[in-house]
């Protein structure tokens, strides 16, 4: 979108109507430039509402992100990250990773309101809209190796899990790798890139996306479960505070984690494993399924799983029931 739709859309977050002739006399153009400039938002996942006689209107009021609105709720741990909001980019983990290769500071955050090509895992999409998700990067720096970042992605995903205990969101597990489950489905993932040696320092870029809202048109894109903060939540968080309490949370983490490695969170993040002690299939890379109980996960974040030849420890798959 052009920077006159992103000018239109927020004087649209209100969620009342505008009509084009007082928008355009607000950014000094005409009604036609209204009409046109706000044409095919909706493929951005907007839900626009005209109606003549009365104008334009967002379907649901939009918070903006703000960058220095999350800065304010980081508390002690502000001086630590450095917060940035984008209006759009195709990917805040590939902006974040560029960024990275020039030297950007540890605690670099990037958070991004619309992304045109996020990411998930093994090639997948990350379908996002306008407001409707909390999609951000963060680049942390280890002084270690890339051999010793095992289990990092669930450690993260722990991180997220505890900050949205602190908004009593309910029924939410963790499946491995690292997804974020509730039991109507998907609410977030985390993609982690890293760049380094095996023996150090290394950088990592972790990419988290929580759904906030799920509109209709945006469950029909999306090719698996999923499910929305609001659904789970009785007073769901504003975006802001949400991404600050997560920069919280992934703060106390990465510091643990820095000083004793996943081993020293193992047992927390088995107590809320999703499929713990279930029957579940395990699709490998070279398209072998292998069935089994999920026994937890190793020191090193290995998934554990008893099969007819004994226990097994896996580092590569996707999990299902």
């Amino acid at each position: 979108m052009n920077s006159r739709t992103w000018q239109l859309l927020r004087l649209l977050a209100d969620g009342e109507f505008h009509s084009g002739e007082v928008l355009g006399a607000q950014l000094g153009v005409s009604r036609a430039t209204v009409f046109s400039s706000l044409s095919g938002v909706e493929e951005y996942g907007v839900v626009l509402q005209r109606i003549r006689g009365r104008g334009y209107r967002l379907a649901k009021a939009w918070l903006c992100l703000d960058a220095d609105v999350v800065q304010s709720h980081l508390g002690a741990v502000a001086p630590r990250f450095n917060v940035e909001v984008l209006q759009q980019a195709a990917s805040s983990n590939t902006e974040l990773l560029r960024r990275a290769t020039a030297g950007a500071l540890t605690g670099s955050v990037l958070a991004v309101e619309l992304q045109t090509a996020g990411r998930g895992r093994i090639g997948r999409t990350w379908h996002s809209g306008l407001g409707n998700a909390l999609t951000f990067s963060l680049l942390w720096r280890f002084d270690c190796g890339l051999n010793g970042l095992s289990g990092l992605s669930l450690v993260v995903g722990l991180a997220i899990l505890r900050a949205l205990q602190r908004f009593n969101a309910s029924g939410v597990g963790l499946k491995w790798p690292n997804d974020i489950l509730a039991v109507q489905g998907k609410l977030g993932g985390v993609l982690i890139e890293a760049q380094g040696d095996m023996y150090g320092p290394s950088s990592v870029v972790i990419g988290i996306g929580i759904n906030c809202t799920l509109p209709f048109k945006l469950e029909q894109v999306i090719t698996q479960p999923a499910v929305a903060l609001d659904q789970l939540c009785a007073v769901p968080p504003q975006r802001n505070l949400l991404l600050a309490v997560l920069l919280q949370e992934l703060a106390q983490v990465l510091d643990v984690f820095s000083r004793a490695g996943f081993a020293s969170l193992r047992a927390d993040w088995q107590a809320h494993h999703a499929f713990q002690d279930q029957a579940i299939h395990l699709q490998m890379p070279d398209g072998s399924t292998v069935t089994g109980i999920a026994r937890g996960v190793s020191d090193s974040g290995e998934l554990l799983l008893e099969t007819a030849q004994g226990i097994r420890a896996f580092n590569s798959g996707e999990v299902g029931r």
